[in-house]
């Protein structure tokens, strides 16, 4: 299954990007620490080419600390870029991005050049719940689910600090797979878009290899965490579901309500802290999709022209 979600409103918001940045300095770029490669939009990357970035990678209390380190050292290699990881919800860190920022434009600030920043990110990365924190009060919606921001917003942060918040805007078309998966797992993708019980499954299959003892520790399913991660993703799917009662008649398993509970106890963080990919998984999982997207795009192009070849007989 191919996930992809991009409805009316993040046209606009494309459109909103391209105009806004002509007068930016810094673009905050804000991922998901639970998924630091997939939650980076390709199309902001396009748009905002020529600016210094700032990626925050938000949600670290949940993630796995080690491979947000990973992460970090990742991004603070690339070019005109630093990265910082966060909770959005606590004041201290959240503060940083002021300093951070200036640090990418130090001849921005005071009353005649004022810092002038955008911040982008996916849907439900946490964008709101950060903008909330910096003004100390309900300055944004929240809400956990995908497109809760719909128009952009101008904040001061100082009295020469301006912040322009964007809605959540994915791209055209996913060509990783796994980041498909990864989107809907995290809850940045639109509920029409994706099947709950095969994203479950994706998920499992990342989680019984390298959070073993998470699961364990969440459904006791009575066995070893080799034995757990050596189990096809559908029977750890059922045997969650008959430890957690999620069951149809019969006593057969219920797989939709046992899907609906692995997504919700990972975006809950009730898991622990997980990530569900690390710098060289991911760089390994684009290249493949690349190559993928590229070949089906040669084979479009040779029907087309095939089609539209004059018949000489």
């Amino acid at each position: 299954m191919s996930i992809q979600w991009f409805p009316g409103h993040m046209h606009l918001t494309r459109k909103a990007i391209t105009e806004r940045v002509k007068d930016i300095d810094v673009v905050i770029e804000m991922l998901d620490a639970r998924l630091p490669g997939s939650s980076a939009n390709p199309l902001l990357a396009e748009l905002t080419a020529a600016k210094p970035t700032l990626k925050v990678v938000n949600k670290q209390d949940m993630a796995d600390p080690e491979r947000t380190t990973l992460w970090l050292a990742h991004y603070n290699a690339q070019p005109n870029t630093r990265a910082i990881a966060l909770d959005a919800s606590v004041t201290a860190p959240a503060r940083a991005i002021i300093a951070a920022c200036h640090e990418l434009a130090p001849n921005r600030g005071g009353m005649v050049k004022p810092m002038r920043v955008l911040i982008c990110g996916i849907p439900n990365v946490g964008k709101s719940t950060l903008i909330n924190t910096f003004m100390g009060k309900r300055a944004a919606k929240t809400g956990d689910e995908a497109g809760i921001t719909r128009t952009e917003q101008r904040i001061a942060l100082a009295d020469d600090f301006y912040l322009f918040d964007t809605p959540g805007m994915l791209w055209p078309r996913i060509v990783v797979p796994e980041s498909g998966y990864n989107l809907a797992a995290s809850g940045a993708v639109g509920r029409n878009a994706y099947d709950d019980q095969e994203v479950a499954l994706e998920l499992l299959s990342k989680l019984k290899l390298s959070y073993a003892p998470q699961l364990e520790a969440r459904y006791k399913l009575g066995l070893s965490h080799d034995a757990i991660a050596a189990l096809p993703d559908e029977e750890v799917m059922e045997a969650i579901g008959r430890k957690r009662g999620a069951l149809a008649g019969g006593g057969a398993v219920n797989w939709q309500k046992s899907a609906e509970l692995v997504i919700a106890d990972f975006r809950s963080g009730i898991l622990g802290r997980i990530t569900l990919e690390t710098p060289e998984q991911f760089t390994q999982w684009l290249h493949a999709g690349q190559k993928a997207d590229a070949d089906r795009q040669g084979r479009k192009k040779a029907r087309t022209t095939k089609a539209r070849k004059p018949d000489r007989r």
